[in-house]
């Protein structure tokens, strides 16, 4: 399995890599999606952070703390785009273990892979969540559609694809009913991520 998940998967259940990862998996119903992602890194409080800038905008500061939220951990952001005028999609990667701890000779060895145009796969389970605040406190009080896929295999490889500045194939397994959103919006999931990325303008 790890040998073919080094290159690309062209369909979701390609070399019954659904059947091996769902071993792992709580039983329920879940939707594939195939993606290809650009990861950026993105450091807590730095340049990038979604914490720090867009949930600022709609949500605020935390009222108590009066500092922005804090993930705890680097993450990657990978798309986003416009859901309608009132709301927008972002996408994220959570590593299941920090980035430092990944071993740099496979990192590298990922990195010169890409670099020659080999795209390999990521698998992760993944969640939807469509919040708004429910009181306004930033410039910007849209709906957000958060769609966050933990990583099952592949961290290597994300981390690879972020420093290479190199595509990666995800296979994301999401969860339905398992975010805090419906049916329905999980479903324009496929849609959505088929159109162009396009960030939102702050306080439209």
């Amino acid at each position: 399995m790890q040998e073919r998940l080094s290159g690309t998967l062209d369909d979701p259940d390609d070399g019954r890599v659904i059947d091996a990862f769902s071993a792992l998996l709580p039983e329920g119903e879940y939707l594939p999606l195939l993606l290809s992602v650009e990861p950026q890194m993105v450091i807590p409080g730095k340049a990038g952070d979604y914490f720090s800038d867009e949930q600022v905008t709609a949500w605020g500061v935390n009222q108590f703390w009066g500092l922005p939220e804090h993930p705890h951990t680097p993450y990657y952001r990978t798309f986003e785009t416009a859901v309608d005028a009132d709301a927008h999609l972002y996408e994220f990667v959570v590593p299941m273990v920090p980035p430092t701890w990944n071993e740099r000779e496979r990192v590298e060895e990922y990195a010169a892979r890409m670099e020659q145009g080999t795209v390999s796969t990521a698998v992760a389970v993944s969640t939807l969540d469509v919040c708004q605040p429910a009181v306004s406190f930033g410039d910007d009080p849209s709906v957000h559609w958060g769609l966050t896929h933990f990583l099952l295999d592949g961290h290597h490889k994300l981390e690879a694809a972020a420093t290479a500045g190199r595509p990666v194939r995800l296979l994301s397994l999401l969860a339905l009913g398992e975010g805090l959103a419906g049916a329905d919006d999980c479903a324009r999931l496929p849609a959505l991520r088929a159109q162009p990325r396009s960030a939102r303008a702050t306080g439209t």
